[in-house]
């Protein structure tokens, strides 16, 4: 049974003699060296929770949706699909700016034993859907959907890192993940409330099951049985690192890895091992917290500086798969901060601001706010666009007197326009009176974080793409008083 508090680091050689070990170095030179000093903890501490960070809040997801069944977020055990029949609403607090304009159907893989197979139905023209495939590492390393692979029905083979052999009869085509544990991230588009049973049908349609009973063989041996360490938001903040090793043992470390690895066994941290940071001294203690503090601070200030602001409205490319990211772990963490499992920028385009127009922060509880789209000047896509609003502070879907989370093309016919037929949505924690109503984004008595979604945004001109360079920008929002 694997179990994260399994093993001990007994004293500082030994954690020196595992760093060796992982590196290949011999034991010869391993006598004369010395583990790293303060300043090199620090450092080290520092890039290796920017490093963890997505791979962690992951694993808590995982934890929360897969494996805790008295969890309030619980979907469905490994291996099983479970279909949302309603969009999310300020209840689901598991992920941070969480999309409401789809219904979700989430499975996630245990892809240890044999392969799984994901089918699709036939989905009507004109209905957006997407299959997004996100692994441990928050790498999405494939898509399956309406741009991707078109509305057809299909059959699609999910692989992990140390599966090898030929495409199955059948399939269409294979996907590897990075790690031994992977989710899919269903997307069906819903036009209206009236339109969710349709939503339903397609729901149906998708299937999810071991290689083996896909081709009607017997299943081969299971894996082991592991013993999932418990995790909620306090654990994460005293038992991090613990986490980081043990998520590290279902992801083999790529070409890119071996450095930021080397680092973190270097001060007893790596897959299956156990950081144990009551042995180590005052001053290290003190090094490994001032080092997630700052790796904490760059992340933020990534999120902050390190997009293309335009209109107050921050663009920037941070999700993709292993080849996007090229051990840019920074880029990673702010993705996974800024909104874990969002999608590559070609599937779906993110602007995203706590800023006016001015560049002040959006405070609804001391101004109303507007955002005017000109007559016929739409964010340009393929499939559909929104306007969500989230608490500033939690960045979770805020309760309101109407249930409404967001605004969207599909509420276009619902929407009243102005007399040049351009279109003013009303950002503002209270009415803005009956007349106004319909065109409404009711925000927090706080302060306001607000996402626009670009579903398969248009790559010709006006276009989003390439984001922050694209043609088209999103409007500012204009202090209204």
């Amino acid at each position: 049974m694997l179990n994260v508090y399994s093993r001990t680091v007994k004293t500082r050689r030994a954690t020196l003699l595992a760093a060796a070990l992982f590196l290949g170095a011999p034991i010869a030179s391993l006598q004369a060296s010395e583990p790293p000093s303060i300043a090199e903890t620090r450092a080290i501490a520092a890039e290796g929770f920017i490093y963890g960070l997505p791979i962690v809040m992951n694993y808590a997801v995982m934890y929360d949706y897969a494996v805790d069944k008295n969890s309030s977020q619980f979907k469905a055990p490994f291996n099983h699909i479970k279909n949302e029949a309603r969009v999310f609403t300020y209840k689901d607090t598991a992920v941070v700016t969480p999309n409401s304009d789809t219904p979700y159907s989430l499975g996630w893989m245990d892809l240890r034993s044999e392969p799984i197979v994901l089918s699709v139905p036939v989905v009507e023209k004109g209905r957006y859907y997407s299959v997004q495939l996100e692994d441990g590492n928050t790498f999405n390393y494939g898509y399956i959907g309406s741009r991707s692979t078109g509305n057809a029905a299909g059959n699609y083979l999910i692989a992990g890192p140390d599966w090898k052999g030929d495409t199955p009869p059948g399939i269409d085509k294979v996907f590897h993940a990075t790690t031994q544990f992977s989710l899919a991230i269903y997307r069906t588009q819903l036009f209206s409330p009236a339109d969710m049973p349709n939503v339903e049908k397609v729901q149906a349609g998708y299937k999810m099951q071991p290689l083996s009973a896909f081709l009607g063989q017997s299943a081969p041996t299971p894996a082991p049985v592991i013993d999932f360490p418990k995790i909620d938001k306090a654990m994460v903040n005293t038992g991090f690192w613990n986490y980081l090793d043990f998520s590290l043992q279902f992801a083999p470390a790529g070409p890119e890895e071996t450095a930021i690895r080397a680092k973190l066994a270097s001060i007893g941290i790596g897959a299956g091992k156990t950081f144990d940071f009551k042995d180590l001294s005052p001053e290290h203690k003190a090094a490994i917290v001032e080092g997630m503090k700052a790796g904490v601070e760059k992340v933020d200030q990534y999120i902050a500086s390190g997009a293309k602001v335009v209109n107050g409205w921050a663009m920037n490319s941070y999700f993709g798969d292993r080849a996007f990211f090229n051990g840019d772990w920074l880029l990673r963490a702010a993705g996974a901060k800024a909104g874990i499992y969002g999608n590559d920028s070609v599937e779906a385009a993110y602007p995203l601001t706590r800023m006016d127009a001015d560049g002040q922060p959006v405070d609804t509880s001391k101004h109303n706010y507007t955002i005017t789209f000109a007559a016929g000047q739409y964010p340009p896509v393929n499939a559909f666009w929104s306007v969500t609003m989230y608490d500033g502070k939690s960045q979770f879907l805020i309760k309101n007197p109407i249930n409404r989370y967001l605004l969207n093309s599909p509420t276009l016919p619902d929407m009243k326009k102005n007399a040049d037929g351009s279109l003013t949505l009303y950002i503002q924690k209270d009415s803005p009176g009956a007349d106004r109503e319909s065109n409404w984004l009711p925000a927090p008595n706080d302060t306001a974080y607000l996402v626009m979604r670009l579903y398969w945004p248009k790559p010709e001109a006006p276009s989003i793409l390439p984001i922050g360079q694209g043609t088209w920008s999103p409007p500012g929002i204009v202090k209204a008083n």
